[in-house]
C-alpha cells in the first residue's frame, strides 16, 4: 500500500462470504479496515464516493465464468481503476445445527433438512450435491451466503440448512454438516481490487492490463486487425469477451485481459495500432496479478 499514516479501507460484500475470506487473505496483516456492504452496488458506491479506498470485486469464477453484473458496474457505472487481482478458492459447505439435524453415530440426517438456502451462484455450484443428497429439500436463494447462514441461526427447529463458508459457520456458532460440497474441486474465484488510491505492487512476476475496445462501424475485419496487433508482437491475451454497450442492439465492446504491463514497449505500440484503424480504447487498469498460495 502507499506509504501513509492513514489506515486504508476496503468495501466488501457481507461478513462471512467468500469475498470476506478472500479480502482477509489478500490483506492478512490487520492494517486495513474492511467495510461490509449488503449489495455489490453498495460496494462500488462506497469507493466511488470516497468513503473507502478500494473495493473488493468478485469478477470471474471457474464454474460460472464472468460475473456479468459486476463487470457492468465496473464498465458502465463507476470510474475506478483496477489496482490488483488475485484468485481465491470458493469452498462451499453445508451448514446447520448438528444437534437438530443429527442422525445416528453423530452423522446428519438428510431427511431432517426441509430447506436449503444460499446465494444463487453458490447454490448453482453445489447442484450435483443437492440433487443427490437433498432432492426433497426446498431451495431458497438469498442475497448472500452469510445471510443464509444467519437465517438458519435465527430460525432453529425448522430443519433449515445453508450453503456457505467456514467463516460464516463459526461466526454464527453453527456446524459444518459436510465440507467442500461444490461440484468441482478446482472452484476458484478471481477478485479485483479497484479504487482511485494506488496500490503498491507485491513481488509477483505476472503483470496484466485490462482494456475495453469499441470497434469502428462499417469496418469489415476490424476484430481480426485488433487481434493481429497483439499476435504478431506475441502478446498473450488471457481473456477476451464481447459485451453489449447498452446503447444500441447489436452494438458491443470487447473486454480484453492482457498479460503485459503498460510499462512495456510492446503494449502501448499495439494499442496505438488499433486506435489508428479507428478503435476506441479505454484502459481499465495495469496491475499485478497475485497467484494463490495456500496458507
Amino acid at each position: 500500500m502507499s506509504r501513509t499514516d492513514k489506515r486504508r479501507s476496503v468495501a466488501v460484500l457481507p461478513q462471512g462470504t467468500v469475498s470476506d475470506e478472500a479480502i482477509r487473505y489478500f490483506f492478512p496483516d490487520g492494517a486495513t479496515d474492511f467495510v461490509y456492504c449488503k449489495m455489490i452496488s453498495d460496494v462500488f458506491q462506497s469507493t466511488a464516493s470516497g468513503n473507502t479506498d478500494w473495493s473488493c470485486i468478485p469478477i470471474e469464477n471457474t464454474i460460472d465464468g464472468s460475473v456479468s453484473l459486476h463487470l457492468d458496474w465496473l464498465v458502465h457505472e463507476v470510474d475506478l481503476p483496477i489496482r490488483a487481482e488475485w484468485v481465491y478458492p470458493s469452498i462451499q459447505n453445508l451448514i446447520g445445527s448438528s444437534k437438530e439435524l443429527g442422525g445416528e453415530n453423530g452423522s446428519w440426517d438428510p431427511l431432517k433438512i426441509t430447506k436449503v438456502m444460499s446465494h444463487p451462484v453458490a447454490m448453482a455450484q453445489c447442484y450435483q450435491f443437492l440433487r443427490a443428497r437433498l432432492p426433497h429439500a426446498e431451495l431458497e436463494t438469498l442475497p448472500s451466503t452469510s445471510t443464509a447462514v444467519r437465517a438458519v441461526k435465527d430460525n432453529p427447529g425448522k430443519g433449515w440448512a445453508a450453503i456457505g463458508t467456514k467463516l460464516a459457520a463459526a461466526d454464527n456458532e453453527l456446524d459444518l454438516l459436510e465440507e467442500g460440497i461444490t461440484d468441482h474441486d478446482n472452484n476458484f474465484t478471481r477478485f479485483l481490487l479497484v479504487g482511485s488510491v494506488p496500490y503498491e505492487r507485491p513481488a509477483t512476476k505476472l503483470l496484466k492490463t485490462t482494456i475495453l475496445v469499441n470497434l469502428p462501424e462499417d469496418y469489415p475485419g476490424a476484430l481480426h486487425q485488433v487481434l493481429s496487433a497483439f499476435a504478431w508482437r506475441r502478446i498473450n491475451l488471457s481473456k477476451i469477451e464481447s459485451r453489449p454497450t447498452k446503447k444500441k442492439l447489436g452494438n458491443s465492446y470487447f473486454y480484453i485481459d492482457i498479460e503485459l504491463s503498460l510499462d512495456s514497449v510492446l503494449l502501448p505500440a499495439a494499442i496505438a495500432e488499433i486506435e489508428a484503424i479507428g478503435c476506441q480504447v479505454r484502459i481499465l487498469g495495469s496491475y499485478p496479478s497475485v497467484p494463490y498460495v495456500k496458507r
